[in-house]
C-alpha cells in the first residue's frame, strides 16, 4: 500500500493488477456522447484520448454492453464487433504514445429509453421509472417505466457484459472497468431506492449485492481478474439510486467487497464526498487491494487535493475529471507547476472537436 506522503509520490508508477501505470494520475470515466448514432469510436474520439496518453491510466467514458443497455444520444458501445474495431482504433493510438486505457462497460437500465435503444426494451431491477426527463438527441422525454428483469434476462445480462469484455480485451485495451456506480444498472441492484425485489436478487444487502458479484466474476474468469476493475458509489444516489440508510449501505457494499476481495482484482474505483471518512475507510480497508479514489462530481481537482489523497494508506491513484478534460498534459503541467487550461463545460457533450480535442499544450520549450 502506498505509505509516501510527499507530492512526488503523485508521478511515481504503480502497478494495478497487470496493468502498469507511470504515475498515479487517472483520467476518470468522463461522459462526452460523441460517437454518432452508431456507437462506433471515430477518428474524433481517438485523438481525444491520444492526446490524454501521459496520464498513468485512461479510465473511457461509460460504454454500453448491450445495444438495449445504450443511456445517452452519442454514447459509444462496445455491444458489436464494428464498435470494437474502433476501440482497437483507440487503444492503438494511445499505446503509440506510451499510454494504458482501459473501456468502462455501462449498463444504463431504467436510464435507457426506447428512443435511445433503437426501440428496444428498457430493464431494470424493479419496474420503477426515474423522475424527470432525459435528453435523446432529439427531444427531452420523461424516463420510461422500465420492465423488472427476470432471472434468466439477469443471467442474460451478465453474458452481456462478459462479451464485452472479451470484445475489450481482443481489441487491445489494457482492461475494463464495471461501472457499479452512479444510478446504472448494477447500482440499481445495490440501491434499495431502485431494487423493490422480493427474490434472490432483492430485499437484503446480500442479495442487493449477488447480481454485482455475478457479473464481476463472470468477466474476471473470462479475461483475467488482473484486468478488471470496478467503480461504487456508496451513498451518491444519482438518478434516483436512494441509500438512506448508512448501516445498510455499509452492510450492501461491505458484502459487496468481501466478496469481490478473493478474485484479486486490479483495482476499486471508489467515488466517495468524505475520503478519510469512516465509511471511505472501512470499504477500502475490507477490499483489500489497490484503490483509485475519486472525490467527487463537479468540481476541479488539483494537484494538491490529489497528492493530499495519496496520504492514505489505502488509497493509490486518483482519478480526475475535469482537469483531465482542459489539459491533455495534466501531469507535465502538475509536475512542473505550469498553469492550467480554463476548462468550458457548456463544450462538454456532444458536438465536434471543440471543447474536445483543442484544449491547448503547454509552449514547447
Amino acid at each position: 500500500m502506498t505509505t509516501t506522503t510527499t507530492a512526488e509520490t503523485l508521478f511515481q508508477p504503480v502497478t494495478l493488477g497487470a496493468i502498469e501505470l507511470a504515475n498515479r494520475v487517472v483520467m476518470a470515466p468522463l461522459t462526452r456522447m460523441r460517437s454518432g448514432a452508431a456507437g462506433i469510436p471515430g477518428d474524433l474520439i481517438t485523438e481525444h484520448y491520444r492526446q490524454r496518453a501521459g496520464l498513468g491510466l485512461i479510465i473511457t467514458e461509460g460504454t454500453y454492453p448491450s445495444f438495449d443497455s445504450q443511456s445517452y444520444a452519442g454514447q459509444p458501445g462496445i455491444a458489436s464487433d464494428e464498435q470494437a474495431e474502433g476501440w482497437r482504433r483507440v487503444a492503438d493510438a494511445v499505446h503509440a504514445d506510451g499510454g494504458k486505457i482501459v473501456v468502462q462497460i455501462m449498463h444504463g437500465g431504467r436510464t435507457s429509453h426506447p428512443d435511445l435503444n433503437g426501440g428496444r426494451r428498457v430493464m431494470a431491477p424493479s419496474a420503477i421509472a426515474i423522475e424527470g426527463e432525459l435528453y435523446t438527441g432529439a427531444a427531452k422525454v420523461p424516463f420510461a417505466v422500465p420492465e423488472a428483469m427476470t432471472a434468466e434476462e439477469i443471467r442474460a445480462s451478465v453474458a452481456d457484459h462478459v462479451a464485452a469484455a472479451r470484445r475489450a480485451i481482443d481489441a487491445g485495451l489494457d482492461g475494463v472497468e464495471i461501472h457499479a456506480a452512479n444510478g446504472y444498472l448494477l447500482n440499481q441492484f445495490l440501491a434499495p431506492g431502485s431494487n423493490h425485489r422480493t427474490d434472490e436478487y432483492g430485499g437484503s444487502p446480500q442479495n442487493r449485492a449477488r447480481f454485482v458479484v455475478e457479473v464481476v466474476t463472470a468477466v474476471a474468469e473470462a479475461v483475467g481478474a488482473g484486468r478488471v476493475g470496478v467503480r461504487i458509489s456508496p451513498q451518491h444516489e444519482r438518478q434516483d439510486a436512494f441509500e438512506p440508510d448508512r448501516d445498510d449501505v455499509l452492510a450492501t457494499y461491505g458484502t459487496l467487497l468481501d466478496q469481490l476481495k478473493p478474485l484479486g482484482l486490479a483495482y476499486l474505483s471508489l467515488l466517495h464526498g468524505e475520503p478519510a471518512g469512516d465509511l471511505a475507510v472501512e470499504l477500502q480497508r475490507r477490499f483489500g487491494g489497490k484503490v483509485v479514489f475519486n472525490s467527487g462530481f463537479s468540481t476541479v481537482t488539483t494537484v494538491e487535493e490529489a497528492s493530499e489523497l495519496l496520504r492514505s494508506p489505502f488509497i493509490d491513484a486518483v482519478a480526475v475529471g475535469r482537469a483531465a478534460i482542459a489539459n491533455p498534459d495534466l501531469v507535465a503541467r502538475w509536475q512542473g507547476g505550469h498553469p492550467e487550461n480554463e476548462v468550458r463545460a457548456d463544450l462538454f457533450y456532444g458536438g465536434g472537436a471543440e471543447g474536445y480535442t483543442d484544449y491547448p499544450y503547454l509552449p514547447k520549450a
